[in-house]
């Protein structure tokens, strides 16, 4: 009695017909003519091996390897290399599933960390198994060459799970859709008469966008998009008073005080909301932004103070929102000088950064953000710092669009791979970044097959710019026109230690060498938009699980460098690294001139220690935007705060000090947003421990010295 042994470890009985099947199915892939005896004559070459070999078991890979040399022996050449490559086809697909069986078995212990914001209960963890079954898909659906090119760690495809499912972000055109109602799939949802209603519909606007795309969402003008109902809400509070019959002269005061009050609940409303409500099958709470401060109204100028009064009291117990991020636009003539009208939100916004980390802030005021400001486009940004402005395909502006896709160049592998020979560096980087134009244009190829009914929110309700007159049997391809397809990279410092010796916080000359790099990869992207007529655009890639993730890589292949590949992450894009000593005023000189290069998205953070005044804050801003073309910029400083009493804590207490509780909370920046600090993955956790604050350097009261 003969058993096989399969690759589990199960023993069957031995079969011959398999062995007859297999090779005729091999024989018919290349059309060959081989008669039934010739067949038997193989299969009877393979019983005799088998009997010679006098075991009584026998592994199924042993019974293959003798199936192809009866082949050989017996002249049928062309059948052995089928059947080898079919052997070859079946080996990948098993380590596939085995990898992926393996991915699914950690999965259900606890989800990973590449998302900060995704959590660890039943919901999470079917979204990530859902999302491992479909990277293994996209990689094995797409051609050989790019998915090595991902998988060797050369470049990498961001959100490979939604690469033939959906697109990235948006910035929805809130006060467009407000004013003309929209439907979620169940039924229609009128235009709000008020504020409060408005302020709700804003947070389902995220929600519903959200569980349409892989990215995150914007409002991009909110404060002016909700002034536009704070007048209906004052006339409905007149006329309530009216009919009580309240004194006129008292009407007046009693209606703003009303008002002020509806108001607050409406944004308090949000703040709660987007912290509690989930998307993405509840794996989630969205991942949002607000961009304000440019109010072309008192009661837009309402909303944006009052809104930023209930984030800075936090939720119930006081704790740190984490959502929405807010993005707070300074602009020299509206809110920057204190002799501008609105000066008194830009104070409150520095007030509620110092003790929140939001709002970030953006200068309007940066050429390229004024040119399009000038002509009527008010510019925005997400927490991500996805940028949308200009348009190849159409008006320009952000509304309506996003971030289609991006990929990332592993910049340091280039600069390792170079061996200090700048010609050798273009020439690989110029490769490079012909391969992630392919990458994205084949990523084109596969999202044009959707239909607009695959978006039935953001496509069908018409949110996305180039969505006008489809029909839900329409290709998606004209809103992926309308978008933006980002060829970002990472770690620029590690890349310059490589090729230098020195990162650009260093060396005069590294840090030439630094724009000069960025500056070319920023050539390629307007040259490739003029060829295609795609709005290709420069990325300073985020790179949250990302950053751990090259460097790993790298590591296997090229060993310790120091400098390089001396840490568990590398230097988020432009940076300066997060351990190297600098000034504000240095480190805000150095990466301003990055921020116009990168015209898909940018960032730059000034770390400080606990919790700055409003004061330090204003005169980081008032220092970047007066000296400097830098646009975004972020406060970083830790967050820590007792979770039974919700009081706040500097960065050396273990107990509250109010309760005596060591349940104590801490919240990081990461990538933009906020996260809570056990739920940074492995790259961004040992990021966040090596972070120096830059007034550690020259304190004097952070003086910009």
């Amino acid at each position: 009695m003969l058993y096989v042994v399969k690759r589990d470890g199960r023993e069957v009985t031995f079969d011959a017909l398999k062995i007859s099947r297999a090779i005729k199915r091999a024989a018919d892939d290349v059309k060959s003519s081989l008669k039934e005896s010739e067949l038997l004559e193989v299969v009877g070459k393979v019983l005799s091996y088998i009997e010679q070999s006098e075991k009584t078991k026998i592994t199924v890979e042993e019974i293959q390897n003798l199936i192809e040399k009866a082949l050989l022996e017996s002249g049928y050449n062309d059948i052995q290399r089928v059947y080898s490559n079919y052997r070859r086809e079946r080996t990948k697909i098993r380590e596939i599933k085995s990898d992926l069986m393996k991915a699914i078995k950690k999965i259900g212990i606890e989800t990973d960390r590449d998302n900060a914001n995704v959590g660890n209960n039943f919901s999470s963890k079917l979204l990530r198994i859902a999302s491992e079954s479909n990277k293994w898909h996209n990689l094995a659906a797409m051609p050989k060459h790019l998915a090595k090119a991902h998988e060797n760690g050369d470049l990498y495809y961001h959100d490979l799970d939604s690469y033939n499912l959906t697109i990235n972000c948006l910035h929805i055109p809130t006060g467009e859709v407000l004013q003309r109602g929209f439907n979620t799939g169940y039924g229609t949802i009128n235009s709000p008469k008020r504020i409060e209603t408005a302020a709700e519909l804003s947070c389902i606007l995220l929600q519903s966008s959200q569980n349409d795309m892989f990215g995150g969402q914007s409002h991009p003008n909110f404060d002016n998009d909700l002034g536009e109902f704070i007048e209906p809400t004052r006339e409905e509070i007149r006329k309530e008073l009216i009919e009580l019959g309240i004194n006129e002269e008292k009407i007046e005061g009693l209606v703003e005080k009303k008002l002020r009050k509806r108001v607050h609940q409406a944004m308090q409303g949000i703040v709660y909301n987007l912290n509690t409500m989930h998307s993405r099958a509840g794996s989630q709470v969205p991942f949002s932004s607000v961009n304000l401060g440019i109010p072309a109204s008192d009661d837009a100028a309402l909303v944006c103070e009052i809104f930023l009064l209930e984030y800075e009291k936090g939720l119930g117990k006081g704790e740190q929102p984490i959502f929405p991020n807010i993005i707070f636009r300074v602009k020299e003539g509206v809110n920057r000088e204190p002799s501008d009208k609105y000066y008194y939100l830009f104070k409150l916004a520095a007030r509620v950064a110092a003790k929140r980390m939001n709002p970030t802030f953006m200068n309007i005021d940066a050429d390229f953000n004024k040119e399009y400001y000038d002509k009527g486009y008010l510019p925005a940004t997400m927490g991500c710092r996805s940028y949308v402005m200009s348009n190849i395909n159409g008006e320009p502006g952000c509304e309506g669009r996003g971030n289609i896709a991006p990929v990332t160049i592993n910049l340091p592998r280039i600069g390792i791979q170079a061996k200090g020979n700048l010609k050798e560096f273009y020439r690989i980087l110029d490769k490079r970044l012909e391969l992630a134009k392919e990458s994205l244009l084949h990523r084109y190829d596969v999202l044009k097959n959707l239909k607009v009914k695959d978006l039935p929110f953001v496509a069908g309700q018409g949110l996305l710019r180039g969505s006008e007159g489809l029909s839900k049997e329409d290709s998606i391809e004209p809103i992926l026109k309308q978008g933006t397809w980002g060829i970002g990279f990472i770690g620029l410092a590690e890349t310059l230690v490589a090729l230098t010796g020195y990162h650009h916080g260093e060396n005069t000359a590294s840090r030439e060498l630094g724009f000069e790099i960025v500056s070319h990869i920023r050539s390629f992207v307007d040259k490739a938009k003029s060829e295609t007529k795609l709005n290709w655009s420069c990325y300073a890639t985020p790179a949250e699980g990302l950053s751990g993730k090259f460097i790993v890589k790298d590591k296997k292949i090229f060993g310790i460098i120091k400098g390089v590949t001396d840490k568990d992450y590398y230097t988020n894009s432009y940076h300066i690294p997060v351990n190297f000593p600098i000034s504000i005023k240095e480190k805000i000189d150095i990466e301003s001139p990055y921020h116009k290069l990168c015209n898909a998205g940018h960032i730059s953070y000034i770390e400080v220690d606990d919790y700055p005044s409003a004061d330090v804050i204003m005169d980081i801003i008032d220092y970047a935007y007066k000296n400097t073309n830098i646009s975004y910029i972020g406060i970083n400083f830790h967050i820590r705060y007792c979770k039974d009493c919700g009081t706040y804590l500097d960065s050396s207490s273990r107990k509250c000090k109010s309760c005596g509780s060591e349940n104590i909370q801490g919240v990081s920046r990461v990538t933009g947003y906020l996260a809570l600090d056990e739920r940074f993955g492995p790259g961004k956790y040992e990021e966040r421990a090596d972070r120096l604050t830059h007034s550690e350097v020259k304190r004097n009261n952070y003086k910009l010295v």
